[in-house]
């Protein structure tokens, strides 16, 4: 019976000590989510398997079809809304983007196949279908795991609350930006007011400040908090300048590694920001403010894309793995 149980949840077991180690070791890393979401999906099927409920593996390949067509008619949808609320600009389009390429992908395939397509445009078609595998499965992961790290206990107190920058309305914080301000005051209240408070951004090409300098003028004219206990970060761009010019400050103030920090951000961003903190040896933990629910599918799609850029290699090797037996297949063909 136990010999039964360990072959039943053996794969279940490989991927649960795999998370279980690297997530100790650390939790700021992609790897995680992969094989968090593998153990989810491997347990569910062992418990299926022991309990003799054929039932929950029915319904898992019943919910991909029913899934994929109601995940796009929600992109769609949302599409509409964050257009109708936020204007017309790629960013904004990109659930409506995903939910075209996903159609177009599930449809391809059986059309292919019906007007008897060249074998070399169905091997392209089944390259797209492994690597949109690949994207659907992280994806997934992704987002569950990002959804469970934001969860994750933090610290009560922090030396450093670095709070990163999100666009200015002309000169004062957009709502998203206020909201991540609000979050950081929170935080230096909920420690005893003790820490140091960071703002971090650089001033856009069409901004008349920089987002720090609006930033501090927020925290100190709106929510009280003392003038000396807000430093500026003015000369970043994005995300990792962000950290590696504000760990550089406190650096030079405390010393290297003496401190420990909390980076604030929007709750679609936190796991990329600590990740990336993870990436320049800042011990930091990623703290989230919420977003506008109707605006979070467009947020986490860049994320997504962003976190896939930074791990482009799975998509390479999936590319040779297609590619060896499709070129000796080619290679048999033409001799």
């Amino acid at each position: 019976m136990l010999l039964q149980l360990i072959l039943i949840y053996f794969p279940a077991l490989v991927f649960g000590l795999l998370f279980a180690r690297n997530f100790r070791k650390e939790p700021r890393q992609f790897r995680n989510a992969l094989y968090f979401f593998a153990f989810c999906l491997c347990a569910l099927y062992g418990l299926s398997i022991q309990f003799e409920l054929p039932w929950l593996v029915l319904l898992g390949f019943a919910a991909i079809p029913f899934g994929t067509v109601a995940f796009v008619g929600f992109l769609i949808a949302n599409t509409f809304v964050v257009v109708k609320r936020e204007g017309l600009s790629l960013a904004n389009v990109l659930p409506g983007l995903l939910a075209i390429c996903t159609v177009a992908v599930c449809v391809s395939g059986p059309l292919l196949l019906l007007v008897q397509a060249p074998p070399l445009l169905l091997a392209l078609y089944l390259l797209v279908l492994m690597e949109g595998s690949y994207i659907a499965f992280t994806f997934a992961a992704l987002l569950l795991y990002s959804w469970l790290y934001r969860r994750l206990p933090k610290r009560c107190t922090y030396d450093y609350i670095v709070v990163h920058g999100a666009g200015l309305s002309e000169t004062k914080p957009t709502p998203l930006l206020a909201a991540r301000l609000d979050k950081g005051v929170e935080l230096w209240e909920g420690g005893g007011r003790k820490a140091v408070i960071i703002a971090s951004g650089g001033r856009g090409s069409d901004e008349q400040v920089s987002e720090a300098e609006a930033m501090k003028r927020y925290l100190v004219e709106e929510r009280g908090v003392p003038s000396d206990a807000v430093m500026l970060e003015d000369r970043s761009a994005n995300t990792m300048e962000n950290l590696r010019n504000s760990k550089a400050i406190m650096d030079a103030r405390s010393g290297v590694g003496a401190y420990r920090t909390a980076v604030v951000t929007s709750d679609y961003h936190v796991f990329r920001t600590a990740e990336y903190a993870h990436k320049i040896g800042l011990a930091a933990d990623g703290v989230g403010s919420k977003t506008a629910r109707y605006y979070w599918p467009t947020a986490f799609i860049r994320e997504y894309v962003a976190v896939s850029n930074a791990h482009r290699w799975p998509f390479a090797v999936i590319f040779v793995l297609w590619l060896i037996p499709v070129a000796l297949w080619f290679a048999g063909f033409v001799l």
